[in-house]
């Protein structure tokens, strides 16, 4: 499966195909209505958990394996996540760019969340789901579609990408809500909110006005892009996107300015 994002009725035909189902919204949400089999997780429970590197996947991989199998994924079933984009920080897209940078090319998220599922008419349950079966997937970790600090930092000194700050404006700068040690953002960066992706019910905005909008900062299909955020999960939403539009040279720096802000070295962050 090469789309990355899957429109409702392509979503609700996987699932009527007993496709692995993952919702993201908060656990709230989650109680007051899901879908079938819909299993609720959370990015953090595959990330490190020592500050400042919170937003970087696990470094065990064998612990990520046994945690993904553990939610009944397989490596030839789709993955279909759900998330609540209107509201929230584009879980939906860490999980579909974690699986894929894992090596599960059959993951997509579906556009609009669990709203636009409802909409479409898919049945919904009160009911907790455990996984039916515990999966086969074998990790095969890929560097298409991350980059680790230091690579970042050689690139941007040879000047070789374009660096994309998926935050809020205030955040880009100088505000710091989420315990970033530093306020600003990497040097060079350009800021383009993730939200200017979707419309206010959080549906993607069409393909052409996505790309029209990425071409006044600068950005074409083969312009080598690098996107973070505080800790790598709006970017992954932003990596998501352009990856279904088939840009093949978008990587997400998921320590973001949780780790890039902690390095005490003057010229990291303007």
């Amino acid at each position: 499966m090469n789309q990355w994002i899957l429109s409702p009725n392509e979503a609700k035909q996987l699932i009527s195909q007993s496709a692995t189902i993952l919702d993201t919204r908060n656990k709230i949400a989650w109680f007051f209505g899901h879908i079938p089999g819909a299993i609720n997780i959370t990015w953090q429970e595959f990330s490190q958990a020592q500050k400042p590197h919170q937003g970087n996947l696990l470094k065990d991989e064998k612990l990520l394996q046994q945690k993904l199998r553990e939610l009944g994924i397989f490596n030839f079933k789709p993955v279909i996540v759900i998330g609540n984009p209107a509201h929230n920080f584009g879980e939906e897209g860490r999980i579909v760019w974690m699986l894929r940078t894992l090596g599960h090319n059959n993951a997509a998220f579906v556009d609009g969340g669990y709203n636009a599922l409802v909409k479409a008419g898919i049945k919904t349950t009160f009911k907790v789901n455990k996984p039916q079966q515990i999966g086969d997937f074998v990790v095969n970790r890929t560097a298409l579609w991350e980059i680790q600090r230091d690579e970042l930092k050689a690139n941007l000194a040879e000047n070789k990408l374009i660096v994309i700050d998926t935050r809020e404006k205030r955040e880009y700068n100088g505000a710091t809500p989420y315990g970033e040690k530093r306020g600003g953002h990497i040097p060079g960066a350009v800021h383009f909110y993730f939200k200017d992706l979707i419309d206010n019910k959080g549906n993607l905005l069409p393909p052409e006005e996505i790309i029209a909008k990425l071409q006044t900062i600068g950005i074409k299909h083969n312009t080598p892009i690098v996107s973070y955020c505080t800790g790598g999960i709006r970017s992954a939403f932003f990596v998501s996107v352009l990856a279904n539009l088939g840009f093949t040279n978008v990587k997400n720096y998921a320590g973001s300015m949780w780790e890039w802000s902690a390095e005490e070295c003057k010229d990291l962050s303007t």
